[in-house]
């Protein structure tokens, strides 16, 4: 639930709000007009059309006063009324609830539930179901010949009972969808901010190698010419100095441009190169290890037909998020191993951690989950890193089966993949 309480940017998309606007305003002048001139129905028709025009009007307003694309939820809320009020106003003139068009008294409610906050929400649910309960015992008759029929007092009662139901249950359905597909919304725009970060570290880190290989020439020139220089005027204390200093300044460039580089000797080749995923994996471990205490174990002996494939972004962050939580929940220790043959590849990762909590363990994949033991609401990210992880794997083919260790009593991944899908990335 943080993210509900976290966002407050609630709003309806000014296009289609107005497009569908439209399209109910224009259906009730057409339905109006053919029920009184082709059927023949005897009601308030000058009433009824002024009532449609308002609602026109109101739409032409909303067209050209409002500049923005989205409408800011106050002024959602105002219209969503209007449209509440101005259909409730026709319902009234022609039969109330009775009326087979009452069904759409529930729309604008419904229409709101996936877009506004849960407080606007109940408000119009509140405001419709009051409609609702004064068209029932407040209303013209149903328009002529139509008024001749009497009506069992169960059928006549029923008909609200069943839209005040169906506004609730509908409504609610709507909220609840709509907030998961706005936390995966969320959760897959983080997914691109990491996904376009580590791209851009990427990019960074090659433009820093060009540069400290471009750079190694002049600046090793610069450090001879120095040094040359500082021999002839050896014994000048004031110019000796400055060449000294520059002699330093040449060196913490060097040393600047080898950080930038993210130790070059090693990355480059990471970077360039088609590895194994065993390889990919030592390289992560290694990072880890450097910002842990945990003891990590590492096997692929039953690693028998091992693949190289080209380096993948989102294999390597969501790889590393696996372990990375692995990190997060173990004791002591983390076991990874890596198993193939001639049909598949999968790594398994382990821990001796607590596992995955029974409550949640459904859950697992699904972003923003939250245990309800205490010992588990402490940690931040459990969800999100793994929604995160599974993703990016799962675009690169990977199949994921989260479950608590049977030998182990931590937490077990297991991330499998088919050799011929490992080919083709």
């Amino acid at each position: 639930m943080e993210f509900l309480n976290n966002s407050k940017n609630y709003s309806l998309n000014k296009k289609t709000y107005i497009n569908l606007r439209w399209i109910g305003i224009i259906g009730q002048f057409i339905t109006i007009n053919i029920v009184a001139f082709i059927f023949k129905f005897e009601f308030n028709f000058i009433l009824a059309n002024i009532v449609v025009l308002i609602g026109a009007l109101s739409n032409i307003f909303l067209f050209y006063y409002f500049k923005e694309n989205q409408l800011q939820e106050k002024i959602s809320l105002i219209f969503l009324i209007l449209d509440i009020l101005q259909l409730s106003f026709l319902l009234y003139l022609t039969g109330g609830t009775i009326n087979p068009f009452s069904i759409f008294l529930i729309i604008p409610g419904i229409f709101a539930s996936n877009s506004l906050s849960i407080k606007t929400n109940i408000l119009l649910i509140f405001i419709t179901i009051l409609s609702i309960v004064l068209l029932t015992f407040f209303h013209n008759e149903l328009p002529s010949p139509l008024n001749n029929y009497v009506f069992n007092q169960y059928f006549y009662y029923s008909v609200p009972i069943a839209l005040i139901i169906a506004l609730i249950f509908l409504s609610f359905f709507a909220i609840i969808f709509g907030h998961e597909s706005s936390l995966r919304k969320d959760a897959l725009g983080k997914i691109q901010q990491l996904i376009a970060k580590e791209h851009e570290l990427v990019s960074l880190g090659g433009q820093a190698a060009a540069a400290a290989h471009s750079l190694a020439t002049p600046l090793s020139t610069i450090k001879l010419i120095t040094h040359e220089l500082s021999k002839t005027l050896k014994g000048n204390k004031d110019i000796e100095k400055d060449m000294i200093l520059l002699s330093q300044q040449v060196e913490r460039c060097n040393q600047i441009l080898k950080k930038l580089t993210l130790n070059p000797d090693i990355e480059d080749e990471f970077i360039d190169s088609d590895l194994t995923l065993s390889n990919y994996i030592k390289e992560i471990i290694k990072s880890f290890e450097n910002i842990s205490k945990k003891k990590f174990f590492f096997q692929d002996n039953q690693n028998t037909n091992p693949i190289k494939f080209n380096r993948s972004i989102e294999i390597i962050y969501g790889l590393r998020n696996f372990i990375g939580n692995a990190n997060k929940f173990a004791t002591e220790k983390i076991f990874i191993t890596i198993n193939s043959d001639s049909s598949i590849t999968e790594v398994i990762i382990e821990d001796d951690g607590e596992g995955f909590s029974k409550d949640i363990l459904d859950k697992i994949g699904e972003p923003y989950i939250r245990s309800k033991k205490s010992n588990y609401k402490d940690r931040a990210g459990l969800g999100l890193g793994i929604f995160i992880g599974g993703t990016l794997l799962e675009r690169n083919y990977a199949k994921i089966t989260c479950r608590n260790s049977i030998t182990r009593n931590g937490a077990e991944v297991i991330i499998r993949w088919n050799n011929k899908d490992l080919l083709e990335l």
